[in-house]
């Protein structure tokens, strides 16, 4: 009996020191698995990264190629003290390269100076630049350097057809901080500002992409990498505050084109100043609900005043908006409908003085069309 009780209590111990082993060594190899895991993550074979996304890429891959033709231009400016002695000072700005000749674009206030240029590559190389061309009107010059290698450059994209909401970057040297990269949106099209002088600024590109001191001349790029504008002005005498504005590229285009072919670079001038009105506001008025450009005004001697635009010949109130009324209303310009307050801005951007340009308007409950010979912009451009 003793000999029974004395094997079933070995027997039971040992099941249960198997059982126990058993559970160890699975235990042990699923810590081993665990650990295995863990070192799988940060050995050095098998290390990975968070994954970016497809915007990112688009940012770095535009990035990479762009800002090896942005560049530093420095400006030496001749200023007085009180004492009236004449001491050179220097101005920072942007520009960007836009073929292999070594043309470059930029604004015309960071060529102010009218001293010498220096233009500053991505590489650190160094040039001295020539002023080639500048339009005072439009902000916007145009210098070359003497390339001792090759260089890239950026292609210009189009303008006329960049909607709000897009996807744009800026790149330039806020600050002197170089190959700075911002990125944004549109905010709006068709702005008119003013700058330090006081000369107004039509047809603006505003957006959100950080623009600050030493961003001016350089490119804002939409999202395939062609410049679409060049940065230009900041909302107020300080940093950046989300407001930023660029000079549509389509104007520097025709900079570029007039400096090639010889030609002045002359804006032209039809000589109205407008609103724009439709809707509600246009029925109010006894206008097609459609809209267009109402004539508040006609410059004496102005290719308007020529070609027999009327201008208003009172002033009404209609809730709070005021408005001079009695004159044409630009309902089409060049065959296509007026939709935007800076249409006449645009179509002028394609022409050059002497050209024709073709209006339908609205006087007096009839519809008819008028062709225009422009005239020429008195700015002061070089």
């Amino acid at each position: 009996m003793r000999m029974r009780t004395l094997l079933l209590t070995v027997l039971l111990v040992g099941g249960f020191l198997y059982w126990t082993n058993s559970r160890t060594g699975l235990l042990d190899r699923a810590l081993d698995s665990v650990r295995g895991k863990q070192i799988s993550w940060s050995g050095p074979d098998t290390a990975r990264g968070a994954g970016l996304a497809s915007d990112e890429l688009n940012n770095i891959e535009i990035y990479k190629k762009a800002r090896m033709a942005t560049v530093n231009i420095t400006s030496t400016v001749y200023r007085r003290t009180w004492f009236l002695e004449v001491y050179p000072a220097k101005d920072i700005g942007s520009g960007f390269i836009i073929d292999e000749q070594g043309h470059i674009l930029t604004n015309s206030h960071v060529l102010q100076g009218g001293g010498r240029v220096q233009v500053t590559l991505e590489n650190q190389d160094m040039y001295d630049a020539k002023i080639l061309q500048r339009d005072r009107r439009n902000d916007l010059g145009l210098i070359q350097i003497t390339p001792k290698k090759k260089l890239s450059y950026l292609p210009l994209g189009d303008s006329e057809h960049i909607q709000v909401g897009q996807k744009v970057l800026a790149i330039g040297n806020p600050f002197g901080l170089e190959g700075t990269l911002t990125t944004g949106i549109i905010s709006s099209l068709g702005r008119t500002i003013k700058d330090e002088k006081g000369t107004e600024l039509e047809g603006m590109i505003q957006t959100d992409a950080a623009i600050n001191p030493g961003n001016s001349g350089g490119p804002l790029l939409d999202s395939q990498g062609n410049v679409i504008g060049i940065n230009t002005a900041i909302y107020g005498p300080g940093g950046n505050i989300g407001i930023g504005f660029a000079l549509p590229i389509l104007r520097a285009k025709t900079l570029v084109d007039d400096y090639k072919a010889g030609r002045s670079t002359a804006r032209p001038r039809l000589g109205v100043s407008v609103a724009y009105v439709a809707g509600d506001l246009a029925e109010a008025l006894e206008l097609p609900s459609s809209g267009g450009l109402l004539i508040q005004e006609i410059a004496p001697g102005s290719a308007a005043a020529s070609a027999g635009l009327r201008g208003a010949r009172q002033l009404v109130a209609i809730g709070n908006v005021q408005l001079g009324v009695g004159g044409d209303l630009i309902t089409q310009i060049e065959g296509r409908p007026v939709d935007r307050n800076d249409a006449i801005t645009r179509s002028l951007n394609k022409k050059r003085p002497g050209d024709k340009l073709e209006l339908t308007i609205f006087r007096a409950g009839k519809t008819s069309k008028v062709s225009v010979v422009l005239g020429e912009d008195p700015g002061d451009a070089l």
